[in-house]
């Protein structure tokens, strides 16, 4: 097998000689920047597209190119499984018993088997445990199971969030967010709803077009409240009661309330918010290949997750600059249903919008599918790469081939080549048609890194995602208790009174719940580093006992600004005990200095710095997304540099094979010259002698002198094998200096690899202290939380 492990290829199998049919030793590698025009895999089941994709996946986590998978049918959850050892134990919790029992094997030889099964498919495509390791130092794997806890959970419907202003400012792209939120949260109860006719789509478009315009992000519980009261008095011409009767508003938020009250649908409300940055980079910068499982949801449930996700996944894409290398893979694994050729669900516009607009960010869309017909045309006429598998139907066969002629736009197509290469593909064997390349290919697909039994189970998930799960819970999610709430305390004059909105639904009494507040805007400057900044902090603190009643460094930040907060209590709230000093007005003072030193001691403005790029993240930019941009920078440095190396020996190589073909020239010429002399030789020969033997002339000196010169013509035929000889010298030395110079090439572009990989990288961190005298406090006194309390004391927040 020829070399494979190559920066910014893709390693996807070997070519399939057309002739013979046979697996070749030439290993098919793929262009990463090719992705960014997006890619199809098409083949019925038992083809090896699950295969092709997985492999595709485990190649681009090895490139340190990140990745979001839609599983709607269960089985990419198997990349988790990737054993280094390729040993029985590893396999051994994760076989199909029901297999090994159909092998008439018990479960342990069963695992026997499959680890060897492994090793020796590895060992075949030239790759090891080694390999594997690797894989597992590159990515961090996680599977995301919304509406379940079984894998890590992803909360869709805590808060929908208000997209930033380049969404904003892109009125179409907008548009389109607004009306797929609308449209899936209305699918997600049922409502099947039309934007233009439908005054549920049209309402909730309305509230979340008010709330964004904003700049608020919505949570369900006041989006509910909003459709009882509207935030607008008109929509359209109409006033809103006119238009929508608020007994059938009163309905809507009903069946909305229901659903957040169903039994399970806490899951939806549970774990990290959906957001795309966090899907694909850790914390550190490490990417991420994030598997979306939504196996165990139902139809309307996937609709409405995967709505949201392609929006979030377009919202985070329009904020990142422009980039021709690949910065991200999207992939689903299979797309039936959700970009229908005649249907419009509102997963189809966000699929098409990515196709359309998704290169100039560097984001590639891979999708899956048994039947091309599942897909809208638009959506085929924009993807780059077709990898085709075995079909199932005819109509699926005159699909493809039907795409692959358009694809050809006006270039010569060999239908009838055509038809026979998908007539005879076989299982792991496709076509790849790729729009950058001259010609297409078919390959074998290499043996995967991941192991494949089959779709896991919820129960499996549980397992292999245990210690992520139990990782995400922390004693700011447990339960408070509270002992019977109180009156409003009497406080003195100057001490400063906050009051968080009630904005979540709940059961209990509602109660007030005292925080140290304090708000401030903290300047930093340093002229070194060209850095100039301003930061609003908000900070909440738990009032302790005497003598530290308030404790700045037991701080911690709060979502919510002075904006955010009113001076006016909710009627229907009691309060918590406040703490005698902290309703002395004096006191207040003291706390307000405390907390403009603790901001300047504990706060600075940290910004990191990478030596190797020389660049410096922007001020609050976090280290995951400074990794992440450092990435691209150095995957488009790594393109760049590739690009001009083979610019570089494309002019060595041009003048070399210039000579070659020169030198075939003169070894052509040479071999009939040869060829010629020869024939004339012998010819001559045979006239003179014959002459002799046969005719009735008796051996005289004109008959020597023909013997003679047909022997001096053979020595002439031997001197023309000579430079024939000579000949097939050069074209030789020539083949090999151009061999030589491809391998210079290729000597060179592998000393590039480690080179452009950021994951290692040891950031500097540079800390900047707020300035004393330019940092202001707004204020420091009270903030009351609003929470439900239970029958038992404990107590859910409100805010």
């Amino acid at each position: 097998m020829t070399e494979f492990e190559k920066l910014g290829q893709f390693y996807l199998g070997a070519r399939v000689d057309n002739d013979s049919q046979q697996v070749t030793d030439d290993a098919v590698l793929y262009d990463a920047r090719d992705l960014t025009t997006h890619a199809v895999i098409i083949g019925m089941t038992g083809s090896g597209k699950t295969g092709l994709g997985i492999g595709l996946l485990e190649e681009a986590a090895m490139d340190n190119v990140p990745v979001i998978a839609i599983d709607p049918k269960g089985d990419l959850g198997n990349m988790m499984l990737t054993f280094p050892k390729l040993d029985a134990p590893s396999f051994r919790p994760w076989v199909d018993a029901q297999a090994a029992t159909t092998a008439g094997q018990s479960v342990d030889d069963y695992a026997k088997a499959q680890a060897a099964l492994w090793r020796k498919g590895l060992k075949q495509w030239g790759q090891d445990g080694k390999r594997i390791e690797a894989l597992r130092k590159k990515a961090d794997f996680s599977i995301y199971t919304p509406g379940s806890s079984a894998g890590a959970p992803v909360s869709v419907l805590q808060r929908f969030s208000a997209p930033d202003q380049k969404v904003l400012d892109d009125a179409d792209l907008y548009r389109d967010n607004v009306s797929a939120t609308a449209t899936g949260l209305l699918n997600l109860i049922g409502i099947d709803a039309d934007p233009i006719t439908s005054r549920e789509h049209i309402l909730i478009a309305t509230i979340l077009d008010h709330a964004w315009q904003a700049g608020r992000s919505l949570e369900l519980g006041g989006l509910i409240a909003a459709i009882q009261t509207p935030p607008v008095a008109r929509i359209g011409v109409l006033d809103v009661d006119s238009f929508f009767p608020a007994k059938e508003r009163f309905a809507l938020a009903m069946r909305l309330n229901n659903l957040l009250g169903a039994p399970g649908f806490d899951a939806w409300l549970a774990g990290e918010p959906l957001d795309t940055a966090n899907l694909l980079y850790t914390d550190a910068g490490r990417p991420r290949v994030s598997i979306m499982s939504i196996a165990h949801l139902d139809d309307a449930q996937r609709m409405f997750f995967v709505t949201m996700l392609l929006a979030d996944i377009i919202r985070w894409m329009r904020a990142q600059p422009g980039t021709g290398s690949l910065r991200a893979v999207i992939y689903m694994d299979e797309i039936f249903g959700y970009m229908p050729p005649t249907a419009n669900p509102p997963s189809k516009k966000l699929l098409l919008t990515l196709l359309k607009q998704a290169r100039a960010y560097g984001v590639g869309l891979v999708l899956s599918t048994q039947n091309p017909v599942d897909l809208d045309y638009k959506g085929l006429s924009n993807t780059g790469t077709w990898f085709i598998g075995r079909l199932q139907t005819e109509r699926d066969k005159r699909r493809v081939m039907d795409g692959l002629e358009g694809a050809a736009d006006g270039a010569a197509f060999d239908k009838a080549r055509m038809e026979r290469v998908l007539a005879g593909l076989g299982k792991r064997r496709f076509l790849l048609h790729n729009v950058h390349e001259k010609e297409d290919v078919v390959f074998n697909t290499r043996w995967v890194m991941s192991y494949l039994p089959g779709p896991l189970t919820r129960a499996q998930i549980r397992t292999l995602m245990a210690d992520r799960v139990a990782g995400t819970t922390s004693s700011d999610s447990k339960p408070q208790t509270l002992a019977k709430p109180l009156g409003a305390p009497v406080v003195e004059p100057g001490v400063a009174q906050y009051y968080a909105p009630v904005v979540s639904p709940g059961d209990g009494e509602l109660v007030y719940v005292p925080r140290g507040f304090g708000a401030a805007r903290l300047s930093y400057s340093n002229a070194r580093y060209n850095v100039a900044a301003m930061q609003d902090k908000q900070m909440q603190v738990v009032f302790g006992e005497p003598p530290n009643v308030l404790d700045w460094a037991e701080a911690g930040n709060v979502d919510l600004s002075l904006d955010d907060l009113g001076t006016v209590p909710d009627d229907r709230a009691g309060f918590a005990e406040l703490p005698g000093k902290a309703t002395q007005a004096r006191v207040f003072k003291v706390w307000e200095k405390q907390f403009k030193t603790y901001l300047r001691a504990q706060h600075p403005l940290e910004i990191f710095r990478s030596r190797e790029f020389k660049l410096m993240a922007e001020v609050g930019e976090s280290e995951r997304d400074f990794r992440a941009r450092l990435q691209i920078k150095a995957s488009e440095a790594r393109d760049v540099k590739v690009n001009a190396l083979r610019a570089k020996y494309a002019k060595k190589v041009a003048t070399l094979e210039e000579r070659l073909r020169r030198a075939n020239q003169t070894l052509e010429k040479e071999e009939q010259q040869a060829s010629q002399k020869k024939m004339d030789s012998l010819m001559g020969a045979g006239s003179a002698i014959l002459g002799v033997l046969l005719g009735r002339k008796k051996f005289s000196s004109t008959s020597a002198n023909r013997v003679r010169r047909a022997v001096s013509g053979f020595s002439s035929s031997r001197k023309e094998q000579g430079d024939v000889a000579r000949a097939k010298e050069t074209v030789a030395a020539v083949a090999a200096s151009i061999e030589a110079a491809a391998s210079e090439l290729q000597s060179e572009i592998d000393a590039l690899e480690g080179k452009f990989d950021v994951s290692d990288d040891e950031l500097q961190v540079i800390r900047i202290k707020a300035s004393a005298s330019e940092s202001v406090v707004h204020t420091v006194g009270i903030v009351w939380l609003p929470h439900y309390r239970s029958s038992d004391g404990s107590l859910s927040a409100a805010f």
